[in-house]
């Protein structure tokens, strides 16, 4: 394994570990509102963040394909 190798595995993996943790953030902000308002009791509101949690990680590809396409490249 080549330092770039290591690098690379090294920030996917951080990467992966901040995505990670900045689920729990979005998830406690979704769950509050909906439970505190009496819209829905606390154990459906955990069951319907972590599934829309979930299927949000694996459909939503814009910011990724966004910020591919190089449109935030500073002009000099």
């Amino acid at each position: 394994m080549t330092s770039n190798d290591l690098v690379l595995a090294l920030v996917v993996a951080t990467a992966l570990g901040f995505d990670f943790t900045n689920g729990f953030h979005d998830t406690g902000n979704a769950m509050a509102t909906s439970i505190v308002t009496g819209a829905l009791p606390p154990r459906v509101a955990v069951g319907v963040s972590a599934v829309l949690n979930l299927v949000g990680a694996f459909l939503s590809f814009s910011v990724a394909a966004t910020i591919a396409s190089g449109w935030w490249t500073p002009r000099m």
